[in-house]
């Protein structure tokens, strides 16, 4: 069924006539005569009563004006909402990121975006890279921050953190008074370890690997604020970012540049190649660009 014989039908009865609503649509009185008696003849039943100066409703014509006038509301609401979305007056935004990078990069840049979009609703969501990626894959996420490398066939990347991992050592450990080491030089200390789910995790055991040794790991955690606590309290070792390193207390732990090897932190905002990006979601990534200095692998 035509929706704009629809729309026509209703404007001939708000007119009460085929000649103003003629005027009120602007086109020609025999196209809306043509449209009403198309639906006529679609519906297998007369729509109005044609009289000299005016017309009415039949009984089926009532039933149709009244279904038409709630269906073209229904439109109008839905295009007024994907206006909003499309001019980012509404919608939401659902961003995945591990706990370090939200407290040392995104969290400022949050703060911007709801200043300038304040009808996005912000949904956050903290996990590891591993987690992030699955659930930006499972339609779960519009985007994430994951530590790098990520697999770019599937995933559109914007790179935007640089950095490299620092040892975190309690100050009395023979090693804290040093201004570098080689991670086989950690090789006796107990290690502290973020969670499995953590693609850190994955990245301190292989480096040690490549060092030539498998760590004693004495504790895991999902939090590098208490990663940190567990060091100070002479429990072990760490390697974290730098910039969690240069956030920290050097009356509770030390930090110490490696130098053999230097272990890349490397973080990157992704989203799926094979979806169209939600308004909100360029808009997110277009902030990005601008503040973090970023530069995508694909637009999506």
């Amino acid at each position: 069924m035509d929706v704009h014989a629809l729309r026509i039908l209703v404007e001939v009865v708000r007119q009460k006539g085929f000649t103003r609503a003629s005027r009120v649509l602007r086109i020609g009185q025999p196209a809306v005569s043509k449209a009403v008696k198309a639906l006529e003849e679609e519906l297998g039943a007369p729509l109005l009563v044609r009289q000299r100066r005016r017309v009415r409703l039949t009984d089926a014509g009532r039933i149709v004006v009244e279904r038409a006038q709630g269906l073209l509301d229904s439109l109008r609401a839905l295009e007024e909402e994907v206006e909003e979305l499309s001019s980012l007056r509404r919608g939401r935004l659902r961003i995945g990121t591990p706990p370090v990078v939200g407290v040392t990069v995104l969290a400022a840049l949050l703060a911007e975006f709801h200043r300038a979009h304040p009808g996005i609703a912000l949904e956050l969501r903290e996990e590891g890279s591993h987690q992030i990626e699955a659930l930006v894959l499972g339609h779960e996420l519009d985007v994430g921050a994951v530590v790098l490398p990520t697999d770019e066939r599937a995933f559109g990347t914007l790179p935007f953190v640089q950095d490299e991992l620092r040892a975190v050592l309690h100050p009395g450990h023979r090693l804290a008074g040093r201004r570098s080491l080689a991670l086989r030089e950690l090789a006796d200390t107990p290690f502290v370890l973020y969670r499995p789910e953590f693609a850190l995790h994955g990245h301190v055991l292989e480096a040690c690997r490549r060092a030539g040794f498998a760590p004693s790991v004495v504790s895991e955690s999902s939090h590098w604020d208490f990663i940190v606590a567990l060091v100070a309290a002479n429990i072990g070792a760490a390697l974290l970012p730098a910039t969690i390193c240069r956030r920290l207390d050097r009356r509770e732990v030390r930090t110490v540049r490696m130098a053999e090897p230097v272990i890349p932190w490397n973080v990157a905002l992704v989203w799926r190649r094979d979806r169209d990006l939600t308004p909100a979601t360029r808009a997110w990534l277009d902030l990005a660009r601008r503040r973090l200095g970023a530069r995508g692998s694909a637009a999506g």
